[in-house]
């Protein structure tokens, strides 16, 4: 049976927001679509808008028995679209703790390794407006600083220095809008019964929204928004910032004098990863110490932190430590 399109003022929504982010129309879209009524919603609209230009693959994470059917339905629906479908599967399924980290680490390096295969410019994923005032609303709870109340990105690199871009078109929807537009095609879209165990922080901040008439995630999700503009905008000065340090042999220079708080934190940490990784330490280091040696650098002190002797003064200097002898 045919599969009816969304509605015109719709699927001409949905490009305008997909152009947004692509710059242009993208000639070969990628798709992740995990059956979810918001990844169904994805298909349909991105089916109707950039017709025969669209690719979809689904993750079977291998959490559940369930997912190899849920992966074969999502790939009868495509057929029925005339949608090109891959499966990617999990050599070994995440476990342990922070699983859904795990398991959203995994499902990216799939899609990323799909995309390059097919030779696709951009993967879409569903996430909506409620996802992303569930996540701005949680990072508030932790604590978060400006990167990560900034929530979830519109767009990034699928992967560090990889050339295909993952996109979110749907951050300006609704979750309900979405599901509305699954039930006119009448689609029966997965239900994970993830998605509503307590454990998860997600779940938990899910009703937390869905019990509040005071918070709009609509409202939430553009705040967020605004945040990552804040977010780009630190970063660029950053940038500005960084390009005038002074490399001297295996030390760095970096005048922070004048500098607001937020861009000399920056500058250090970068100054450090750029120290450890040039001195071969690798690996990764906590940054909890970072603020402590930010206030110790502010005195004209000396302090050191993972592996690195950082020095106050005018200017800040960073270098190796030299390693203690037994």
């Amino acid at each position: 049976m045919p599969v009816p399109p969304p509605p015109d003022a719709q699927v001409a929504r949905f490009r305008g927001d997909v152009v947004a982010l692509a710059g242009e129309a993208p000639l070969r879209l990628g798709l992740a679509v995990s059956g979810g009524p918001d990844s169904l919603a994805l298909l349909l609209l991105a089916w109707a808008a950039f017709p025969g230009q669209v690719r979809a693959a689904t993750v079977d994470h291998g959490l559940r028995p369930e997912n190899a059917e849920e992966a074969r339905s999502v790939a009868g629906i495509c057929a029925t679209l005339d949608v090109e479908h891959a499966l990617l599967a999990a050599g070994r399924p995440p476990a342990g703790a922070s699983l859904q980290a795990q398991a959203r680490t995994l499902r990216y390096g799939l899609l990323a390794g799909w995309a390059e295969m097919a030779g696709l410019s951009h993967v879409a994923t569903a996430h909506h407006a409620d996802d992303q005032a569930e996540t701005l609303l949680m990072r508030l709870a932790r604590g978060s600083g400006l990167p990560g109340l900034a929530g979830i990105r519109a767009q990034r690199p699928i992967r560090e220095n990889n050339e295909v871009r993952l996109i979110r078109p749907l951050l300006g929807w609704r979750r309900a809008e979405l599901a509305e537009l699954v039930e006119q095609a009448s689609l029966t879209a997965v239900d994970d019964p993830s998605n509503r165990a307590p454990g998860f922080d997600r779940t938990r901040f899910r009703a937390l929204l869905g019990a509040s008439g005071e918070l709009d995630p609509v409202r939430l999700a553009g705040a967020a928004a605004h945040l990552a503009d804040c977010e780009a905008a630190l970063a660029w000065a950053a940038e500005a910032a960084w390009a005038l340090r002074t490399v001297r042999g295996a030390e760095l220079e970096i005048e922070m004098a004048g500098l607001p708080r937020e861009i000399a934190r920056r500058l250090a940490r970068r100054a450090i990863e750029t120290i450890r990784a040039e001195s071969g330490l690798g690996g990764d280091w906590r940054e909890d110490g970072l603020d402590r040696v930010m206030e110790s650098l502010a005195r004209g002190e000396r302090a050191t932190l993972a592996g690195v002797l950082c020095e106050g003064g005018a200017p800040w200097r960073f270098r190796r430590e030299t390693p203690r002898r037994g």
